[in-house]
């Protein structure tokens, strides 16, 4: 006969010395405390009894609960004579063996899992985050940090749910509030190199570029797009929908633009107190927190609907009993016909709220972008809020500087203005100080400086520093290549010479101001620095290797006495045993090459490292030969200059083909 568990004072119960779990965790014992607080012990406790003292047990498993149930009645929140639920074991010998079970197979909640949860609280309870943090003993910043994964895109959404992504992966990709954006970012990087790189993977997501086939393309046009002087990606695969739009910054541009007029319109028609835009396809969490829903009369259902709903259950009960009966096919097209019945039984039983004219008076909406490209009414009514006076303590000296920006603000301007003329007004604020900066080249050589190398040392952000200008380090299509050479070595170098004291001096005004104060030579280093790391490896057959050559030129860069070819390197790496041999010719004609002609691949390739490292014995001339030798392909050599107007001329013109005296000739 199974056994139930029984009610005894909490006074009457205390932790049994076999409980094995000895070390606890501060802040998750106040978690547990405050979360029984609210909603009491809803487990039982297991027990055993205490011999002599009838009434009384030693708990083997909850100890914490126990605990956190003695703070509790000590603090007053519980009476004294608080009850819990214990299951009384009959055999004393099993108390370890039942404590290591409770303990040892517990498992920490997914991430994804919690997210989840907060939110179905707070949707279904009508619960705050400050309410939810209250309950589980967790500070509001925890739970609305993962209230922000909990709008995640599906697939990272996933991922962080099948433990594919870890947390800190999940919160660089909740750094940007579009979802499609996620998607697009994560299916890029998901099988690469970069795929759990949280600084690449906020970098991408700031990386503004659309299909043609998303909302806010749609919305914009084409036509409108390009007219603008958007530019379009294409290949060969790419269509209308598929191609990609690569001046983001101007596509979001022309997007606030409809949106506005879009907003103003929906505003006089429905006499609304705000709407405010935002560019995506749906309204985050993020942007009503801080707001309170506006709340209508539901309408009484008419006769008419409820003859409906009566019809509707009838046919969804039918649609179920013939399921259980019907095969694959059957049953699959039997779902998707009861899916429609409930969505229209849904629609019935829950109707919009009707809202009043004066309730829309007070009332802000949010105008979003369809799936189709159509600004739409987000259907979530909100309370406008009310501008609150400027507390001058706020302005008080070591405040924070937005808070007293806004308060400013607040304090002295009575009129407020639209998001366009924000905007407007922002630009021509930019402007005049643009003019400024190009009239100073000395602090526009410094600002700039500081802008690239700020952004560079720093582990995420850059959003405070009001500009596009970046030295980004160029990502490989290499995975774990490092060359160990000696310009890898001094890179090393210069890197940690650089003086970093100003990193460290406070937020971005104090880090410039300290920034400038560093020595010609110091700021000369960081530019220096900026500038060489934003150089893309570029291949042979690349149109920028001219340049590069041209830079390696003018440098008077000596490739030999930097880079000597190694077996790891080079040799190894060649196609053929005769392809090593053929360098061995160049230096040393074919007697040398055949000295080495029966040797196996690997040990011709250690060989010829030695010879080129000029560390084997060999003739005087062969050796300057073989310590001046790289292959072709490192050098910086001149490329021979095209004349484009003549390249483009011959290019075939009503299907002719040029001729070979017709192609331009390298000089």
């Amino acid at each position: 006969m199974t056994q139930l568990p029984i009610l005894v004072r909490a006074s009457n119960l205390a932790k049994s010395p076999s409980n094995v779990r000895t070390v606890s965790d501060a802040v998750a014992d106040a978690q547990l405390e405050a979360n029984i607080a609210a909603k009491g012990v809803r487990q039982n406790l297991i027990g055993v009894p205490v011999s002599r003292k009838k009434g009384h047990y030693r708990i083997i498993a909850g100890g914490r609960r126990l605990d956190a149930v003695h703070r509790l009645i000590a603090k007053g929140v519980f009476d004294a004579d608080y009850q819990l639920a214990v299951l009384v074991l009959g055999n004393a010998k099993d108390a370890i063996e039942t404590s290591l079970e409770e303990n040892f197979f517990n498992l920490t909640m997914n991430p994804a899992d919690t997210c989840r949860a907060f939110q179905d609280i707070i949707e279904s309870e009508g619960k705050t985050p400050e309410d939810v943090a209250k309950r589980f003993g967790l500070t509001e910043r925890f739970v609305r940090s993962r209230l922000r994964l909990a709008d995640l895109a599906d697939p990272v959404f996933e991922a962080l749910h099948n433990g594919e992504i870890t947390l800190n992966v999940a919160v660089a990709y909740a750094s940007n509030s579009d979802r499609a954006r996620q998607a697009e970012v994560f299916e890029l990087l998901k099988d690469g190199y970069y795929r759990t790189n949280v600084n690449e993977i906020k970098r991408q997501l700031a990386e503004d570029t659309y299909v043609g086939s998303d909302p806010k393309a749609l919305l914009v046009g084409r036509d409108a797009y390009i007219e603008a002087g958007g530019r379009v990606d294409l290949d060969l695969f790419s269509d209308s929908t598929t191609e990609r739009w690569i001046d983001g910054h101007l596509l979001n541009r022309l997007v606030a633009d409809k949106l506005a007029v879009a907003a103003e319109t929906l505003r006089e028609r429905e006499g609304l107190a705000e709407v405010r835009i935002i560019p995506a396809t749906h309204v985050t969490y993020n942007e009503t927190w801080d707001l309170r829903p506006l709340k209508g009369e539901t309408p009484e259902l008419t006769t008419e609907q409820q003859a409906r709903l009566e019809q509707l259950a009838v046919e969804i009960e039918a649609a179920n009993e013939a399921w259980d009966e019907a095969d694959g096919e059957g049953r699959a097209d039997l779902a998707n016909h009861v899916e429609l019945l409930e969505t229209e039984y849904r629609s019935i039983e829950n109707p919009a709220p009707i809202l009043t004219d004066e309730q829309k008076a007070g009332a802000l909406a949010y105008v979003v972008i369809g799936h189709d490209g159509e600004p739409r009414l987000h259907e979530q009514l909100y309370i406008a809020p009310v501008e609150e006076e400027a507390d001058e303590n706020n302005l008080e000296e070591g405040g924070d500087y937005d808070a007293v920006e806004t308060a400013v603000v607040a304090a002295a301007g009575k009129t407020t203005y639209s998001q366009r003329l924000s905007q407007e007004l922002a630009e021509m604020k930019s402007e005049l100080l643009r003019v400024h900066i190009a009239s100073d080249p000395r602090f526009a050589l410094d600002l700039g400086t500081f802008w690239m190398v700020d952004k560079a040392t720093r582990h995420s952000g850059g959003y405070d520093l009001a500009t596009e200008l970046t030295a980004d380090k160029p990502s490989s299509p290499l995975t774990g290549f490092q060359s160990g050479t000696l310009a890898a070595e001094e890179w090393g170098k210069i890197d940690e010479a650089l003086d970093r004291s100003w990193t460290e001096a406070g937020d971005t005004r104090h880090r410039y101001d300290a920034f400038c104060a560093l020595p010609d030579e110091a700021r000369a280093a960081w530019l220096a620095w900026a500038v060489a790391r934003t150089l893309h490896a570029v291949t042979a057959d690349s149109k920028a290797v001219t340049f590069v050559n041209h830079l390696g030129i003018k440098l008077d860069i000596d490739v030999a006495a930097w880079w000597r070819p190694t077996a790891n390197n080079y040799f190894d790496r060649l196609s053929s045993k005769a392809a090593i041999l053929a360098h061995l010719d160049e230096i040393g004609g074919q007697e040398l090459s055949s000295r080495y002609g029966a040797s196996k691949k690997h040990d011709l390739a250690t060989s010829a490292e030695k010879i080129f490292a000029g560390t084997v014995p060999v003739e005087a001339g062969i050796q300057d030969a073989a310590l001046a030798w790289v292959p072709d392909v490192m050098r910086y050599a001149p490329v021979p200059i095209v004349d484009e107007e003549v390249e483009l001329s011959a290019v075939n013109v009503e299907g002719h083909d040029p001729t070979e005296d017709e192609l331009p000739q390298a000089a």
